[in-house]
């Protein structure tokens, strides 16, 4: 009997390891939602505070609709400090590069991703300033002003005057953090249809299946120059793709057979990621992940906020307010999102 006691620890020992693993595996996963340096991670040790959005923002906000749902806001910030200064000077005015809202499905067998273009021209609402005091209301001004007026709390407010969905969550995280995550999964393949040269993003690629780097991987998705139009728009599409093709090769890398490139796939991006007080806890980043072991790569449907060029500036967009309206609402309403449109091009 005594054999058997130890041999009961033992396996509540390895379930309990797998189930750890399982949902460090399941927030891996999650992280391929996000884009353009937009990648997320359970921090194993934080570097950042995390702001009280919930107390700052208050009981102004759009109402929870359906219980069970789930809407993150992934950012993507493009901040120079530290080991960022390599992608240029810092000029003490980060702005959200990349901006998705990912909504979980009850039940978190689907989810629907949204990219707001960052040159979307919207109404600012006033925010609560980090230091004190509140900024003014100003619009039209680009949707990305947002980060940079009053970073992750005025982000989730503009973001929620601009949906009229509630958010419950932001996680914002920088160019470092995104390269090395995909270095310690040993690179992503990923088909180009086309060669893309951008001296600008010193992106260098060319057509066919390859395997990216991380490097070249935060080129891929920072190019604006390199694809189509030059628009946000060609680079939002190129986001989604390398996302997808993340995700499949998280999905894909054995992490549950080899906890040790687990435990360095999500410490290799330790300090990178900031994200809301509500999500900060060990208990509530282990309760999103575990709510995620079942979500797939093909579960996540991709989208962009339907916008047209701006009459203003044909090199910003506007929102196109009735299709945007219907994709909000199943948003809202946890409903399949309406059939696609093509995005007008701009730039």
């Amino acid at each position: 009997m005594k054999f058997m006691s130890r041999r009961a620890r033992r396996r509540t020992k390895r379930r309990s390891r797998i189930v750890r693993t399982a949902a460090w595996t399941a927030v891996a996963v999650f992280t391929a939602i996000a884009a353009g340096g937009g990648l997320v991670y359970v921090r194993l040790a934080g570097a950042h505070e995390s702001p009280n959005v919930d107390a700052a923002l208050g009981d102004d906000r759009p109402a929870r609709t359906v219980a069970g749902a789930l809407n993150v806001l992934l950012l993507g910030s493009d901040s120079r400090v530290g080991e960022n200064g390599e992608y240029g000077k810092d000029l003490g005015d980060a702005r959200s590069d990349t901006a998705m809202l990912v909504h979980l499905a009850r039940g978190r067998s689907k989810a629907v991703v949204v990219s707001v273009p960052r040159d979307t021209m919207v109404d600012r609402p006033d925010c609560p300033l980090p230091g004190g005091g509140t900024s003014r209301a100003e619009g039209p001004v680009m949707f990305n002003t947002a980060y940079t007026v009053g970073g992750l709390i005025c982000a989730v407010k503009t973001v929620e005057q601009l949906a009229g969905v509630r958010v419950d969550h932001v996680l914002d995280v920088d160019f470092t953090g995104f390269k090395k995550v995909v270095d310690a999964v040993g690179g992503v393949r990923i088909s180009l249809d086309k060669p893309i040269h951008d001296p600008y993003s010193h992106l260098d690629l060319d057509s066919g299946s390859q395997r990216l780097n991380g490097e070249q991987a935060l080129g891929l998705v920072r190019t604006r120059h390199g694809v189509g139009d030059g628009s946000d728009l060609g680079r939002i599409r190129l986001q989604q793709q390398f996302m997808t093709a993340l995700a499949t090769e998280l999905k894909d890398a054995s992490l549950l057979a080899d906890p040790l490139k687990l435990y360095r796939l999500v410490n290799a991006v330790a300090g990178a990621t900031t994200t809301d007080k509500q999500l900060s806890s060990p208990s509530a980043l282990f309760g999103l992940a575990h709510s995620l072991t079942g979500l797939k790569p093909g579960d996540i449907d991709f989208r962009t906020l339907p916008v047209v060029p701006s009459p203003r500036d044909p090199n910003r967009v506007v929102v196109k307010q009735s299709e945007a309206a219907l994709l909000w609402r199943a948003v809202n309403d946890d409903t399949a999102p309406p059939a696609r449109q093509e995005q007008a091009q701009h730039g």
